[in-house]
């Protein structure tokens, strides 16, 4: 079996009028992710580490915010296409690992929920993914709630079972 590894990273401004959406689920804030699309930093971040495994450059370069079938899409449909150009490549998710830095909303409860989604996106077990996060400690773009930013780290798998 053949494994690799992808780091993504995605950040979005804080705007009013803006639904906010995180790890494919609806959350009640005031503000909301600006973007081309529904603005999912966690999806956005776990989009460019798959790609970036399977050495298929990033978000932008497969789904153009110049492009007009991309607006206010549904990031969970990117993800789910990201993974289909990864499976046909011949790889798998094995597991991935997100941080998202907020100062608010808190996500604590939240988070459960954001793994069974993603998890079903992808086909995996939500098991296969950790989601962790963190405030900047009021420092930054993020501390002053100007924006939220995410880390992912992915493994992906290439063998016979995959």
């Amino acid at each position: 079996m053949k494994i690799r590894v992808g780091f993504g990273y995605d950040v979005h401004r804080l705007v009013e009028g803006r639904e906010l959406w995180l790890g494919g689920i609806r959350l009640d804030h005031e503000k909301g992710l600006l973007g081309h699309s529904d603005a999912d930093v966690l999806i956005h971040a776990i989009c460019d580490a798959l790609l970036g495994a399977a050495n298929m450059r990033d978000i932008g370069y497969h789904f153009p915010d110049t492009a007009g079938e991309f607006k206010n899409i549904d990031s969970k449909i990117l993800l789910q296409r990201t993974v289909a150009l990864i499976a046909a490549k011949g790889y798998r998710v094995g597991n991935i690992d997100a941080t998202v830095c907020a100062e608010r909303p808190k996500l604590k409860a939240r988070i459960p929920e954001m793994q069974e989604v993603l998890a079903g996106v992808m086909g995996i077990d939500a098991d296969e993914v950790s989601i962790k996060a963190t405030t900047t400690e009021k420092l930054g773009f993020t501390g002053r709630e100007e924006g939220m930013s995410a880390y992912a780290t992915v493994l992906i798998e290439k063998g016979e079972s995959c």
